[in-house]
């Protein structure tokens, strides 16, 4: 059996930021973890989280989909686990942009609520990389 993660978010800001926010390297950084990402289709590349005495902090990935400004997909691997992130944004107008993000493959209940904890953190990380973008104009 497998999970599958879906959540949904909204922001004031443009596609644009947020779009730049979820595809540049450095912006991935800040709220997610250092990387090597490029949104290449094909492209290979590593999140580098901080290790534990549980796991080196690597999570192996590749770009799936890249959609400009509306979709990005890619794999998400850590040891036997093997899931597929989707990120598709939708331009609402006035400044509001939502995120829809789907994770799929999970094995269990337990990486079902880990990713849920994880993504959680993130994108409060992410609000506030949106906030900078702002108040940088």
């Amino acid at each position: 059996m497998s999970f599958s993660l879906n959540m949904d978010f909204q922001f004031e800001t443009t596609v644009e930021k947020l779009w730049s926010a979820l595809t540049d390297s450095r912006k991935l950084a800040k709220w997610i973890a250092e990387n090597d990402f490029k949104p290449v289709v094909g492209h290979r590349f590593q999140f580098r989280h901080q290790p534990t005495e549980y796991w080196d902090g690597i999570v192996n990935s590749e770009v799936l989909a890249v959609e400009e400004l509306h979709r990005l997909s890619f794999s998400w691997v850590v040891g036997e686990e093997r899931h597929t992130v989707t990120l598709t944004l939708d331009d609402l107008g006035n400044g509001k942009v939502h995120l829809r993000l789907e994770q799929t493959g999970l094995s269990n209940k337990a990486s079902l609520a880990g990713a849920k904890y994880g993504w959680t953190a993130w994108v409060e990380k992410l609000e506030r990389v949106l906030s900078e973008q702002e108040a940088a104009g």
